[in-house]
């Protein structure tokens, strides 16, 4: 029997070790939640806003916080912002940007000016450090909680330089990007409350309701969905019919609500043209684009093509959840936001379709599948490049074999130039725009085209759909995209995110010696490069063509056999040579080819090959 003084011992420890976490720790993904509420009164002759916020912060996270950060990222849009000395000193500066913030006048800037804040009615303490706003609280909110912030805010929209901003060079007035105090997200790697350097973002789910306040004659598109269509009219007939009425002389107020994002965003013009198509599953499309008489016809034709886009990419990853999805003319190029996009319009029709594919993917490729921009930027911009180029290649009838061929010559040029940093790099640290371009777009792209090739088409296709139906409206991370194929396909794939996103390894096999056995043949395989891949090759006989498959090691499995090809034994890494031999006199052999599908990244192609 155990004495009582022994068993109060042993319960104590037990509990001590369980509260500890020796025992048990809760490993379970858990995500922060906040809900908007916003109105805003705009000026449209000065360009200045009064803004109300309340923010209903749930803290869904384990830790106990006892600060939160806001971004403000209007202020990247004044002289000496770490995103206008960026500029004027990285080697490459984007020429959209240059020196052009150092010289706006006080007039031209942007800001976002917080006039009071409040936590559950308590006055909080608070700094502006250029685009990131420091809360102290208080009262921590400990896990589970939630707490309610108002703010009193002013904000003035800068000249358009860089994605948000007034009077672009096509004439847009207002490209409401970024506009407002936008609470930072925190996660199980704790804050993320990056300075604003022009790079990516980062956000909290939650719920917006926002009432922007307007001169009467402006037209409004962007994220959420009409509460006071009938009342503003302008093509939001039917779409919502509680009135609003103006709440000034001349101006109206439009109600917008967006359940489940983690942006807003909206675009004003009293020039603009609206036009609506509804396409699959009762979706409602939205075009804004100005009055041009020079662009109108390529708007028109842009609406199908778009419907079309929205097919490919409900078949081919997963059905888009939302019932509107706006195309807004603004900005300064092509961004991506909840609901909508805001893309330059005077273009030819394939690059208005382009940019269009590409930013209406985003809404998969970040807006639902919610990485982490700032440090994973290539699981965005580069997942979105490799569907958009599917979707491009079906809707536009372009027939390449290789629809990524343009991904792969830019990887290429940017390992000839020597600039190339892993994919690991935080966004705002590439010594050149290039590298982190060609890192983010071109690179992440082949990250999944060469997924393929790896696994097997049927199985990345599948990888696709089922990332999407396991971490829609979450964050994930690049593990969870290499664990979604490795369940789907049975193959080991740690080395492929390590190598090909950590590292600047490259591929680089070769067909080194070919010689005759008798009436066999024995061919030797070498790698050059430092990463490893399995490995295609094709050989034409006077018979015609034999797939071989090398399976790597390390792989632990076989992609599927789709191409009746004869498997070899395995590769192992560190084994810089692979010698085999086949039944076929060598005098039958025209030429041999390894990975004749292009897929592989393999930096020197000329060594490939061997033709007698």
């Amino acid at each position: 029997m155990i004495k009582p003084i022994l068993k109060r011992i042993l319960f104590i420890g037990a509990f001590v070790l369980i509260q500890t976490g020796v025992f048990a720790q809760n490993t379970s993904y858990w995500q922060q939640h906040v809900d908007y509420k916003m109105e805003i009164d705009m000026n449209v002759n000065n360009y200045q806003y009064d803004g109300k916020q309340e923010l209903t912060y749930t803290n869904n996270s384990p830790d106990v916080l006892d600060k939160v950060f806001y971004h403000l990222f209007f202020n990247a849009f004044q002289p000496g912002s770490e995103m206008d000395v960026r500029s004027r000193t990285i080697a490459d500066a984007d020429s959209r940007v240059g020196d052009r913030i150092s010289k706006l006048s006080p007039d031209e800037i942007g800001f976002i000016k917080v006039n009071s804040l409040d936590q559950d009615g308590k006055s909080v303490s608070y700094t502006v450090a250029g685009t990131v706003l420091e809360v102290t609280l208080a009262k921590p909110i400990l896990p589970g909680e939630k707490t309610t912030f108002t703010m009193d805010f002013t904000g003035q929209v800068p000249v358009q330089i860089r994605r948000s901003g007034r009077n672009n060079k096509e004439g847009v007035a207002l490209s409401m990007t970024q506009w407002y105090p936008k609470l930072a997200e925190y996660d199980f790697e704790g804050w993320h409350a990056d300075p604003y350097i022009a790079r990516e973002f980062h956000g909290v789910w939650g719920d917006f309701d926002v009432k922007i306040t307007i001169d009467a004659d402006y037209i409004l598109g962007g994220t959420g969905y009409i509460q006071n269509g009938n009342d503003v009219g302008n093509g939001y007939q039917d779409e919502g019919a509680s009135a609003t009425p103006k709440t000034k002389r001349g101006k109206y107020t439009w109600h917008f609500v967006a359940p489940n994002v983690h942006d807003f965003t909206w675009a004003a013009d009293p020039n603009y043209i609206h036009d609506t198509v509804i396409a699959e599953n009762g979706v409602k499309l939205h075009f804004l684009y100005k009055n041009n008489p020079e662009i109108i016809e390529n708007w028109k034709k842009l609406q199908p093509k778009t419907a079309a886009i929205l097919s490919y990419f409900n078949k081919h990853i997963g059905a888009y959840p939302y019932k509107q999805y706006s195309v807004i003319q603004g900005g300064d190029g092509g961004m991506e936001y909840a609901m909508c996009t805001l893309i330059t319009g005077e273009r030819s029709f394939g690059s208005l379709v382009g940019v269009t594919a590409h930013e209406f993917a985003h809404t998969w490729f970040q807006f639902l599948l919610a990485t982490n921009e700032a440090k994973h930027e290539w699981m965005d911009e580069g997942f979105t490049s490799y569907i958009s180029a599917l979707a491009m290649n079906e809707v536009m009838d372009q027939n390449r074999d290789n629809p990524f061929s343009g991904s792969y010559g830019g990887y290429y040029r940017l390992v000839e130039s020597g600039f190339e940093q892993p994919q690991t790099t935080h966004a705002d640290r590439y010594n050149r725009n290039f590298a982190y371009g060609v890192a983010a777009y071109s690179k992440g792209a082949i990250f999944l085209s060469q997924l393929g090739y790896i696994i097997g088409e049927d199985n990345l296709a599948k990888t696709l759909k089922k990332y999407y139906t396991d971490f829609a409206f979450k964050h994930p991370t690049p593990n969870d995209i290499k664990r979604t194929a490795e369940k789907v396909s049975g193959i080991q794939l740690d080395w492929y995110l390590s190598d090909w996103t950590q590292t600047t390894n490259t591929i680089d096999y070769a067909i080194t010696e070919v010689v005759a056995d008798g009436n066999k043949t024995k061919i030797t395989l070498s790698r050059k490069g430092l990463m490893p891949m399995p490995i295609d090759l094709q050989i034409v006989t006077n018979k015609g063509e034999t797939n071989y498959y090398v399976p790597l090691r390390m792989m632990r499995g076989e992609k599927p056999n789709t191409t009746n090809y004869t498997q070899l034994e395995d590769w192992a890494w560190a084994h810089p040579t692979y010698t085999f031999t086949i039944d076929v006199p060598m005098s039958k052999i025209k030429s041999m080819t390894i990975d004749p599908s292009t897929l592989m990244a393999d930096i020197q192609r000329e060594n490939n090959e061997w033709k007698k």
